[in-house]
């Protein structure tokens, strides 16, 4: 695990080296678990993974990503961009979790009062109904997702409830949002600042030139 402490070299993306490092683990998902940006005129950027294997997680530290990467995933906060069951991978964008969907040694497949088909996941894995902020898969849910990932498009729930413009994700990641909330005032700011020392600049030139019009 000390590889996830490091930046990616060249065009080395973390994900692949994530994928390495786990290439004798059966099953596991990989979910954008936060996202950040530093500097102002060269900037970088950053993710943290949470590497989800059943009923365990745990959580990357943040590792640098190229910028057209970062910018290629920025709407899928809290999804999982990368999973593998029995050995194959998957590589469709998702609801956190929906990679273990279907699976009978994970949970099984009940009916709500209008006999609607929805998934229950077994109580030792609370962790996969928690990452999905509680909202039940319906079958039909969970269908349009399998569409999609063949269709290659990402499923963002039936309401949009997840990525990063997602209702439960803001409920679910504040930190985030706080964060990127004050990197926007911060640069409103310091905008207005530099108009006002340019209108500052242009406004004494005037005074210098009329004053000397007027000797």
């Amino acid at each position: 695990a000390a590889t996830f402490l490091h930046g990616c070299g060249g065009r080395r993306l973390p994900i692949d080296i994530i994928k390495k490092d786990l290439r004798d683990i059966p099953s596991y998902s990989i979910n954008l678990e936060d996202m950040d940006q530093t500097g102002t005129f060269f900037k970088s950027y950053y993710h943290k993974y949470r590497i989800v294997q059943g009923e365990r997680s745990f959580t990357t530290d943040w590792m640098k990503v190229p910028e057209d990467y970062y910018q290629k995933n920025e709407n899928f906060l809290g999804m999982t961009l990368l999973s593998k069951k029995d050995g194959q991978y998957n590589t469709s964008v998702g609801p956190p979790g929906y990679n273990y969907v279907g699976d009978e040694q994970y949970g099984k497949w009940q009916r709500d009062s209008s006999g609607n088909s929805f998934w229950e996941f077994y109580g030792k894995y609370a962790l996969l109904s928690h990452l999905l902020g509680g909202s039940r898969v319906y079958r039909t849910d969970y269908n349009t997702y399998r569409d999609y990932g063949r269709q290659g498009r990402p499923y963002y729930g039936r309401n949009k409830q997840y990525g990063t413009g997602g209702r439960l994700t803001k409920s679910q990641k504040p930190n985030f949002y706080s964060r990127r909330a004050a990197k926007v005032r911060a640069s409103k700011t310091s905008f207005s600042q530099r108009v006002n020392q340019r209108i500052g600049k242009t406004r004494s030139g005037y005074g210098s030139r009329s004053s000397s019009r007027g000797k």
